[in-house]
């Protein structure tokens, strides 16, 4: 099989699109770049928040599920979500941002040759910021230019995902036989796996926890983690390896701005392969007004009045607004 080219997205789940759409804009600075629905479940919103251009590889998304529970931490999850920032001196930046606007926070600390840092939005999930200053691999993306970030601290793109599992040798067999990465390095019990180019946009981290009891989902834990691949032949390629030996799948899904694949291959933790485009400029949006009005792939324009009375309003209006550069003082 051709390698993975990396990280594709992760997507998560939020007890609230409008909280999660304040925290990643106005905290992150992280671009909402798509305000869509849910193709399986249309009452339920599905945000993609990227880069400056929305590239694969920069986005996370999230479902807001209704009456969903909140996610019970575990073994055998996707346990936490990695971002990339340009430099040590930005992890030093958002630690400052994150101290003045109470987001919960660690103090940095060195893995895997990075400096990082993890913190806490208002669900429990967890992320971690990676600084790319002494990263070599795929490369990462653009600032968005009108958020309220400084370029030069800014999140450009998903960093390292991290696995927490209790059964470390058959999450080895999944990622280096299974799929395409290759066991690069290990600082006690995490593990550092890599794909394609490399890089912190190209890393999983396995973390072996066996005594913790198994994970839940819900909101504040992640759904699922999406690898990319160039395109449809990929796709089928990957479908084809996966029958080999008989992996369950879901054959080809189109998901309008990107074309996928689920399967299962360890327990508890979904994976997808997707394909680098179309993307999420198209014939709904332009580049200037991306995220502000309910975008839907062209299967439900037909229904759109339906599923706007299903979906309630949320305004995500940006491209008037002249948010200000900010930077911590000393």
């Amino acid at each position: 099989m051709k390698p993975l080219l990396g990280i594709h997205h992760v997507t998560a789940m939020t007890s609230s699109a409008e909280k999660i759409y304040h925290f990643f804009t106005y905290i992150l600075g992280i671009r909402l770049v798509k305000k869509t629905i849910n193709q399986d479940d249309i009452q339920t919103y599905h945000l993609f928040f990227a880069d400056d251009e929305g590239h694969a590889g920069t986005d996370m998304t999230f479902f807001d599920f209704p009456g969903s529970s909140k996610a019970i931490r575990g073994t055998n999850e996707i346990a936490k979500t990695g971002f990339r920032v340009p430099s040590d001196q930005a992890i030093h930046y958002w630690k400052k941002r994150f101290e003045k606007l109470n987001v919960k926070h660690h103090s940095p600390i060195m893995l895997f040759n990075r400096l990082t840092l993890e913190f806490i939005d208002f669900d429990d999930q967890v992320y971690v910021l990676f600084s790319d200053q002494n990263n070599i691999g795929l490369p990462s993306g653009k600032p968005w230019k009108k958020g309220p970030i400084p370029d030069e601290y800014a999140i450009t793109g998903l960093g390292p995902i991290f696995f927490r599992v209790n059964q470390r040798e058959l999450m080895d067999i999944v990622l280096t036989e299974k799929l395409t990465f290759k066991r690069i390095d290990q600082e006690g019990s995490n593990y550092l796996y890599q794909t394609g180019d490399g890089g912190n946009g190209a890393s999983v981290i396995v973390m072996d926890q066996p005594g913790l009891p198994l994970s839940r989902q819900g909101y504040g834990g992640v759904h699922h983690v999406a690898f990319g691949v160039n395109d449809d032949q990929d796709i089928f390629d990957w479908m084809k390896h996966l029958s080999e030996f008989r992996a369950p799948h879901s054959g080809f899904v189109d998901r309008f701005y990107f074309h996928s694949l689920y399967t299962r291959l360890y327990p508890g933790i979904l994976f997808e392969f997707a394909t680098m485009g179309p993307g999420f400029i198209d014939d709904e949006e332009s580049y200037e007004t991306l995220g502000e009005t309910l975008a839907l792939p062209p299967r439900f324009r037909n229904e759109r009045a339906y599923i706007e009375s299903l979906v309630r309003p949320i305004d995500t209006r940006r491209s008037h607004l002249k948010l200000t550069k900010e930077y911590m003082e000393d």
